[in-house]
């Protein structure tokens, strides 16, 4: 028996949700947790943040984007069908405290993560300054629903076709430098973003957590897959994140970890369309 598909929506280029039926999961589900899924019985398994988890009617919300056969494939379904396997939660949820004042960066995809964040940190008490990012305007998602969550939102485009023209991390510089104090910074995106937020913060002693997401099989913290060094240790993402310390995180050891499997990533989606066209 699988995991059916309630809801599907398109949000962007690629970029699309599901409300899929899976109590065991939204039981437990924590902010900062994620899910393993497997689209059929012969696919591979993919990690994906849990963007809203919905305990009492037992629906979970998945935001993912289609760069790889697997989230192509996960996109051809429609409501009604159903997934394989969803196993979670997964991974240690995020630490949520009173802080202060929070600055909450989303970049592309990373985005959704913020949404259960912000709700959580919004719920402690925290003043929240939600800056998302995106490559043009005809990218940008959750525009509407973030800005309700939060006491200050920035949108940034690389192009400047919305918003402030440049990159999340030059919002944040521009608030820290202009005086503004700030508690905690989390950070959720492409890894070379959490890397420069992380250096823009690093001067000013904020603690700074990043949410990886590498490559990962199990997550169960049996394969190491998803190794990742921390404060000079090696750490699992699945087990012991996927939210770090970003000051602690060796970034560059991590995206050449990322780039391991391109050419048969590659490969794969080729197959998976050649077939798809037939």
């Amino acid at each position: 028996m699988g995991f059916k598909i309630l809801e599907k929506e398109v949000l962007g280029p690629n970029v699309k949700k599901i409300i899929v039926e899976a109590p065991h999961v939204t039981r437990k589900a924590l902010p900062g947790q994620f899910v393993i899924i497997r689209v059929n019985e012969t696919g591979e398994r993919i990690p994906l943040t849990i963007a809203y988890a919905d305990k009492e009617k037992g629906h979970l919300m998945i935001i993912f984007q289609e760069v790889g056969k697997t989230t192509k494939l996960l996109g051809t379904l429609e409501v009604g069908d159903e997934i394989a396997d969803v196993v979670g939660p997964l991974g240690r949820p995020s630490e949520i405290e009173k802080f202060g004042t929070v600055a909450c960066l989303g970049g592309g995809i990373g985005t959704a993560i913020l949404m259960p964040l912000i709700r959580a940190l919004k719920e402690k008490g925290n003043y929240v300054i939600t800056i998302l990012g995106f490559r043009t305007k005809d990218l940008i998602i959750l525009e509407k629903e973030l800005k309700e969550m939060s006491d200050e939102f920035y949108i940034t485009t690389d192009d400047g076709s919305y918003g402030m023209k440049g990159f999340v991390t030059d919002k944040l510089k521009e608030l820290l430098e202009s005086g503004r104090k700030i508690d905690r910074v989390f950070s959720i995106g492409p890894v070379p973003m959490m890397k420069v937020t992380c250096d823009v913060t690093r001067p000013y002693g904020i603690k700074t957590i990043v949410s990886l997401n590498p490559i990962m099989v199990d997550g169960t913290g049996m394969c190491g897959a998803c190794r990742v060094e921390v404060g000079g240790e090696t750490k699992f993402v699945c087990v012991d994140g996927p939210d770090f310390d970003g000051h602690q995180v060796n970034f560059d050891l991590l995206m050449k970890r990322l780039k391991a499997y391109v050419d048969k990533e590659k490969i794969s989606l080729e197959l998976f369309e050649k077939e798809r066209r037939k």
